[in-house]
């Protein structure tokens, strides 16, 4: 299985709205953009794409939504509490082939990419993280690799 994690684009500061509810800023909506079509490009096609309820990662989940023509499906299980016990419950119920889009948070992210992999990593707003887990095991993984948000602008087919 291909788990892909994406970090929420940029968004409000902190302290400008209660959390939960604040919103991508309008680059951090362009620059989703940028990454949605390069993945699009990539023909990634997941089985699932899951998003933390917090504003900001539905807003990201729904603009990859649209480019890779997977509905977003919320999860409270991607919030600040995600940890890889909470991954083996969001996979639980997936073909061992499946590709599966994770859109949430940090530090939580990169906790469990070292909980899977023992890679140290630094997700940057708008990254993302491809882990593909070992046959048999929803615990241990490898990390394929990670695209900081510039690589995205690179790959983008419009620019």
């Amino acid at each position: 299985m291909r788990v892909f994690l994406f970090r929420h684009a940029e968004a409000q500061p902190q302290g400008s709205a209660p959390d939960f509810e604040r919103a991508l800023t309008p680059a951090g909506t362009e620059r989703t953009r940028r990454a949605a079509r390069a993945l699009a490009e990539l023909q990634l096609a997941p089985a699932r794409l899951l998003s933390s309820p917090l504003l900001r990662a539905r807003q990201t989940a729904a603009v990859l939504s649209e480019a890779l023509r997977t509905p977003v499906q919320i999860s409270s299980l991607l919030g600040y509490d995600f940890s890889a016990a909470a991954l083996r419950e969001l996979l639980r119920d997936l073909p061992a082939d499946a590709d599966v889009l994770l859109v949430g948070h940090e530090p939580t992210f990169s906790a469990v990419v070292r909980d899977l992999t023992g890679a140290e990593v630094d997700f940057k707003r708008g990254g993302m993280a491809r882990i593909d887990l070992l046959a048999g095991a929803a615990d241990r993984g490898t990390l394929v690799w990670m695209i900081a948000p510039r690589l995205f602008d690179l790959m983008d087919p419009r620019a």
